[in-house]
């Protein structure tokens, strides 16, 4: 049961990280200024990344 529960946090752990990579530009569109549109749509990428890098390991180990 615990691994079920343990599985489905994984995947939408994975999923959030891969809609970060994917949406980073229309997320800093609505947040940030021009100015600053570049650097923090690259620092949502990486973090998406990584956020996706560790869902995928919590599925791995599960």
């Amino acid at each position: 049961m615990w691994q079920i529960i343990l599985k489905l946090i994984g995947s939408i752990i994975v999923l959030f990280g891969i809609i970060l990579i994917y949406d980073a530009r229309i997320i800093t569109k609505k947040f940030f200024g021009f100015g600053d549109q570049n650097e923090a749509s690259n620092g949502l990428k990486i973090l998406g990344f990584i956020i996706a890098i560790v869902g995928g390991l919590i599925l791995y180990f599960v």
